[in-house]
């Protein structure tokens, strides 16, 4: 599908919707729990179908009630079929470890984007914990046999993916001894390690790190049914927020101020750029902005990484954005999209492993490959509303984690055409 988006004033209140990864996380956690557990304002989208589908495979019994999910958790049936897990990193890798837990064997499969990504580093560490699992080379399919781990000490890189640490966190409160994590290397995306904690601790389990969170450990315990409320995205906001900037003025809803999701350095990162930005407890208000560039440290927040690169291509002077190593592992690589989308608008941008810089100019129109990566069509979308149009091919990726986002463009008077091949 297409999406051509053209150059429109932007005026509207929006809702964000809600996390995908406090979603997932809820999703596995209260399945872990021995009872009934609520989760209270869900994402509906494809990675969390995918999470609901796996679980439900294996017995967990999930259903709809006003707006909320029912979640009967604390006894896997071994799986009957394969369990696929879409596209969705988040639920292949917590289901990588979570498997462990199913009786008899479980096989993960994925959708051809993530069946790039490797996995090797968590399947080598959970089989240190004494866990029966292996992949396809670097990558999923991944089987995992029910494993009785006692738990012990394990390093891991903290560079790769923070999933993988939330990963072990989740199975060990089931180990006779508790796990301890060392990151052999610095923790990035630190803040999703934190979302895990968090949920973590609503579910009854309890967490000890150290100040710099080189070392995690949690001792045996048992997760406790509850009720959760599933807070809004900041990464799906952030689209939202830069319009405001580029195009008109947009309120977004749904938004908790007291957040621990790194994402919300969005917020910073515009007002550095001399946006205008209006914070409430529950939203946050941006309007058309003469934007100047900005550095921008991306280490801890690189699902920003387009977002960021829209905004400095449409920003006075030469902007810096470092720390964007990592996004060239994620849904496509987001690195070489960015680059070639900006160039295909006539931007001046340079490319270095970990750097990038982004002159900003008058983005003129094109059309801009998805590469089926949800962030990379939204950026440019937000793009097209300030340049003389652009066309996103793969426009449908979005479903991924916000699947009326192109309503919510129209909605507030983006002129926007959707269909097509």
């Amino acid at each position: 599908m297409k999406a051509s988006i053209y150059r429109s004033e932007i005026d509207g209140v929006v809702e964000a919707p809600s996390s995908k990864s406090y979603t997932i996380r809820a999703l596995l956690c209260a399945a872990l729990a021995n009872g009934e557990s609520r989760i209270c304002n869900p994402l509906y989208s494809d990675d969390t179908k995918a999470a609901i589908d796996v679980l439900t495979k294996v017995g967990i019994q999930i259903s709809k009630d006003n707006g909320s999910l029912l979640v009967s958790g604390g006894v896997f049936n071994e799986a009957q079929v394969d369990l696929d897990c879409g596209d969705s990193a988040t639920t292949l890798r917590f289901m990588a470890a979570v498997s462990s837990l199913i009786p008899g064997r479980t096989k993960l499969v994925t959708g051809p984007s993530l069946a790039k990504r490797p996995i090797i580093t968590l399947i080598t560490t959970l089989r240190k914990l004494g866990i029966d699992c292996h992949c396809c080379g670097d990558v999923a399919p991944v089987i995992i046999e029910h494993s009785s781990s006692t738990g012990g000490t394990v390093e891991i890189p903290g560079n790769i993916s923070s999933q993988f640490v939330s990963a072990l966190l989740l199975i060990a409160p089931f180990t006779d001894k508790g796990i301890t994590i060392k990151l052999s290397s610095p923790l990035e995306s630190k803040p999703y390690v934190v979302m895990t904690i968090e949920c973590l601790k609503k579910f009854g389990i309890e967490v000890g790190f150290s100040k710099d969170m080189a070392e995690l450990s949690v001792v045996k315990q048992s997760y406790k049914p509850t009720n959760y409320v599933v807070e809004g995205d900041w990464s799906s906001a952030s689209y939202l927020l830069a319009m405001g900037a580029l195009s008109g003025k947009v309120k977004v809803k749904n938004l908790k101020s007291e957040t621990v999701q790194g994402d919300k350095i969005i917020l910073d990162f515009l007002k550095g750029m001399g946006a205008y930005v209006y914070e409430y407890n529950d939203s946050v208000e941006v309007s058309l902005s003469e934007l100047k560039a900005v550095k921008a440290d991306l280490t801890d927040c690189i699902d920003l990484l387009p977002t960021m690169a829209i905004l400095a291509a449409c920003a006075e002077g030469t902007s810096e954005l470092i720390g964007v190593r990592r996004g060239r592992i994620k849904e496509s690589n987001r690195v070489a999209a960015v680059v070639e989308g900006l160039k295909g608008v006539g931007l001046e941008i340079m490319e270095e492993s970990n750097r990038l810089l982004i002159t900003g100019g008058n983005p003129k129109a094109a059309v801009i490959k998805s590469y089926g990566d949800h962030r990379i069509a939204m950026a440019f979308a937000i793009l097209g509303l300030k340049s003389g149009g652009i066309t996103i091919t793969g426009a449908e990726c979005v479903s991924k984690t916000f699947p009326e986002f192109w309503d919510v463009i129209s909605n507030t008077g983006g002129h926007i055409t959707v269909g097509g091949k």
